[in-house]
């Protein structure tokens, strides 16, 4: 069953692939959340309440139509925490029935042997489970000594992949725990991957000491996912910018609870259009709008996607956006003092 599931699901991701690259006047990835409550508090999170009710399931199934309408590919559910909303099975389901991808990240908590086979029911062909540490503390509760269980279940009943991703940076206290956690979903049979944590606007906190050490130990280590496809990050952990082309509110499009457009999680406002009243004109104005955010950009998704459009036109639009000036600071100031230590080399 499992090998029958992921061939389809290799069919349909040959299709994603040649799609986004034959044609730029569609949205790739879409992000949607169904639920803005969590059921974890984690220190470093901006993207959560503890008191949103789940968005109505007849009012999902409408924005879900309407990115099939634009084209869309391939739409992520997140949260929040996707997992509390009461009919998630049938907004998989409902985004399957479109022929798009359908993919979700969570934090496993809520995870049953059921609810697994529930997902495989609905259609579910990725899954993302954020697990910061072993032991869970006052900046993360996603930790491997809580979902382990869940991981072995999911390793045996899942037909739909499954990506184990650690994030350093932002006060993880014990960042050589995202090590032990990798390895454990390599002896899984899962993949593993880590990512930085940004600031409140999307742009980068950069690594130093044994968070650095961790980040490259982690991007030798076993099973890779589509995840670890991300050269952005390499310029990141050295503090250095980017350049390339964003294509957020194009070709990516990440659309909050209120069911409005904005570039990504961290850039609310950024168009701020309500989807259903979202058109190709949008797309084709945003696909040429630069933002100001983009050189130390850490939303991998958003470079993930921006890798089909990088060689294309140039960006001739006016940059939308914020950065912080803190954060520039920081960077200029980190990047000064790996320079200086360099000329003692």
């Amino acid at each position: 069953m499992k090998t029958s599931s992921r061939l389809k699901s290799y069919y349909r991701e040959f299709k994603f692939l040649a799609k986004g690259v034959i044609s730029t006047e569609h949205p790739i990835l879409a992000h949607i959340i169904p639920m803005r409550r969590c059921n974890l508090a984690c220190g470093y999170c901006n993207e959560y309440d503890d008191v949103s009710k789940p968005v109505p399931t007849e009012e999902m199934f409408r924005r879900i139509d309407k990115l099939a309408e634009l084209g869309n590919t391939a739409i992520i559910i997140s949260g929040g925490e996707p997992l509390m909303h009461p009919e998630l099975e049938k907004l998989i389901a409902r985004i399957r029935q479109h022929g798009m991808l359908a993919a979700m990240i969570t934090n496993g908590y809520l995870l049953t042997q059921e609810r697994i086979q529930a997902l495989n029911a609905a259609g579910l062909e990725y899954m993302q489970i954020s697990i910061d540490n072993i032991n869970p503390d006052d900046i993360s509760k996603k930790s491997l000594k809580v979902l382990d269980k869940k991981l072995v279940w999911l390793s045996e009943l899942a037909d739909f992949k499954v990506n184990i991703n650690s994030v350093v940076g932002g006060g993880i206290k014990s960042p050589q725990d995202a090590l032990t956690i990798g390895k454990r979903a390599v002896e899984l049979g899962l993949s593993s991957s880590i990512g930085i944590i940004h600031d409140g606007l999307g742009t980068l906190t950069p690594l130093q000491g044994v968070e650095r050490d961790v980040y490259f130990q982690m991007k030798n280590l076993g099973k890779k996912g589509h995840t670890r496809v991300n050269g952005f990050q390499k310029n990141l952990v050295d503090g250095k910018p980017n350049n390339w082309r964003c294509r957020a509110g194009a070709r990516y499009l990440y659309i909050c609870e209120d069911g409005l457009v904005h570039y990504c999680s961290q850039q609310r406002g950024y168009p701020g259009k309500p989807l259903a009243e979202y058109t190709r004109e949008d797309i084709k104005r945003e696909y040429d709008t630069k933002k100001k955010c983009a050189s130390y950009c850490t939303i991998a998704c958003v470079h993930q996607v921006g890798a089909f459009d990088n060689w294309r036109k140039p960006q001739t639009l006016a940059s939308k956006g914020m950065v912080k000036s803190t954060s520039v600071k920081a960077i200029k100031n980190f990047y000064q003092i790996e320079r200086s230590y360099s000329s003692f080399d």
